[in-house]
């Protein structure tokens, strides 16, 4: 009998803690319906070809939820070398170089507020879809734009779809990831913008040869073709299961929790636990005065919220890239296309170590990699620092300046780039996940936009290094934050998260967490 039970649940008939591992609970072994005594697993192909067909149902809902990051990305790839041609062709100044670049991310501020009470009111799916029909109008005016001015006004528009996108494609894909691969499946936006941002590379290197006039508009039209990908997937993925039960379509919500959960009894209990918030939630006050006013679990979780995004941006990341020509010039390399292929080398070493990220995500835990990424920029950002103030001439100064940004985006893609996005997507309660949300995205835009609006002013009154040197400080900065702030979420349900705070970063020991038992469930 004591066998019997142990080859059932692997730890007996109680898991760890004392806690039944039995059919009817959230956390129990999900190989033990595989496995039967007398070895006969074919009886059982139906539930492993469901759990297959689970995996890739919700890996299919983040892919297509993120494809409004890849604008987000394109734009910031292919403005560091459009700017150059555009400079050339529309003969601006360079405040006008540093209001261009700088302005789309101020402007998505804008955007992301507006996406916190659209996505309530319209849905999630809805709101990408507005998103990317915002996006692609200003794409459209840029490509076409005459003058300076007219330039402006397209990127003013593309700074409200992009605001809009970056803050709800994380939202969607943490409410309807299952929680034990929550983390990397929120982390596809930030893939996405990668992509995008390489894709921009590619296109500037491509196109550098044509004429100014002509160059930097088909780079800019290229940001346009993703729209057809994006109508497609709005036609496939579902709407949020909180969403709908929010509108009170429960059975509609039901149906999108069996399609991305393969056991029926957790379909159940987090229908029954996000009907419980939303309940929970009516006759409240309004979640804007409860934003202004919080209470302190949900103080911290602000804190760690925008926080977590504005030392995303403060660090200097969108700046690196963005003026990534002008900081390998200042390094001593010279030549359009030596710059714009320095330049490429960028964007595939963000692209490669952000998939490093995913595998890590949900096994090393978020905390982890946070210190990892923000200890390693922080040497690198010195590094560049001392390189541009004292080696700047010569091929050994040019050789480590590359290596030496490349480290730094790299160490950003395996932590604080996409663990940002995941942090502030699962933090808060489902009330005001999406106002608050919005509020981390405002944080993170604004940071953007006012690092890569002062970036080359700066550079010029303290010099390139010194600014470098600004930046290190800022990540140093940061890996105090996240040591204060910042508490472990892996394998932690939505609720349980909510429980972390509310008893300032500790959870309760009565609640069992899924990260202590999942050595459990085997890997597929």
């Amino acid at each position: 009998m004591v066998l019997a039970g142990i080859r059932e649940n692997g730890v007996g008939e109680m898991g760890l803690g004392g806690v039944p591992l039995g059919a009817k609970n959230k956390y129990r072994r999900m190989d033990s319906e595989l496995t039967d005594y007398d070895g006969d697993v074919e009886q059982h192909n139906p539930l492993e070809k469901k759990i297959n067909s689970t995996k890739k149902y919700v890996i299919a809902c983040a892919v297509f939820a993120s494809l409004n990051n890849v604008l987000l990305g394109y734009d910031v790839g292919v403005m560091s070398g459009a700017i150059i041609f555009i400079k050339e062709d529309l003969k601006i100044s360079e405040f006008q170089e540093e209001f261009l670049v700088g302005v789309l991310s101020v402007i998505s501020l804008f955007g992301s507020l507006f996406g916190g009470r659209a996505s309530d009111v319209i849905g999630r799916k809805w709101t990408m879809g507005l998103a990317a029909i915002i996006f692609q109008a200003g794409a459209a005016v840029m490509t076409l734009a005459p003058t300076f001015r007219v330039l402006m006004i397209g990127r003013i528009l593309a700074g409200v779809g992009i605001g809009l996108g970056v803050m709800i494609a994380p939202v969607y894909i943490a409410e309807i990831s299952p929680t034990v691969s929550r983390g990397k499946l929120t982390s596809f936006p930030e893939i996405f913008i990668n992509a995008g941002i390489l894709l921009g590379y590619v296109s500037n290197y491509a196109f550098s040869s044509l004429p100014a006039h002509t160059n930097w508009r088909i780079m800019l039209a290229v940001g346009i073709l993703p729209s057809v990908f994006i109508a497609f997937a709005l036609c496939i993925i579902p709407e949020s299961p909180r969403w709908l039960v929010v509108k009170n379509r429960i059975e509609e919500a039901k149906s999108v929790l069996s399609k991305t959960n393969d056991d029926e009894s957790e379909v159940e209990e987090r229908l029954a636990e996000i009907q419980l918030a939303v309940g929970a939630s009516n006759g409240e006050k309004a979640v804007w005065r409860e934003l202004l006013s919080p209470s302190p679990a949900l103080l911290r979780m602000l804190i760690a919220g925008f926080g977590i995004q504005c030392f995303q941006q403060i660090t200097g990341i969108d700046a690196t890239v963005y003026y990534s020509p002008e900081i390998f010039r200042a390094a001593g390399l010279d030549g359009n296309s030596k710059l714009l292929a320095a330049t490429v080398s960028v964007g595939i070493t963000k692209t490669v170590f952000i998939l490093v990220a995913i595998i890590l995500i949900d096994k090393a835990g978020r905390k982890p990699l946070l210190y990892v990424s923000t200890i390693g920029m922080t040497i690198c950002l010195f590094g560049v620092g001392v390189t541009l103030s004292l080696l700047n001439e010569g091929s050994v100064g040019t050789a480590l300046a590359i290596l030496l940004v490349c480290g730094n985006v790299a160490f950003f893609s395996v932590g604080i780039g996409p663990v940002c996005w995941v942090v502030t997507s699962e933090i808060f309660p489902l009330k005001v996940r999406a106002q608050a949300s919005a509020l981390g995205s405002v944080g993170n835009r604004v940071c953007s936009g006012l690092i890569a609006m002062s970036f080359l002013s700066v550079s010029r009154a303290i010099t390139m290094g010194g600014t470098f040197f600004i930046f290190s400080a800022i990540s140093a900065l940061a890996v105090v934050f996240v040591y204060k702030f910042v508490p472990e979420t892996k394998g932690k349900s939505l609720e349980q998260i909510e429980l972390l705070f509310q008893n300032e970063y500790e959870l309760p020991r009565d609640e069992l967490q899924l990260g202590d038992v999942e050595h459990l469930v085997p890997e597929k």
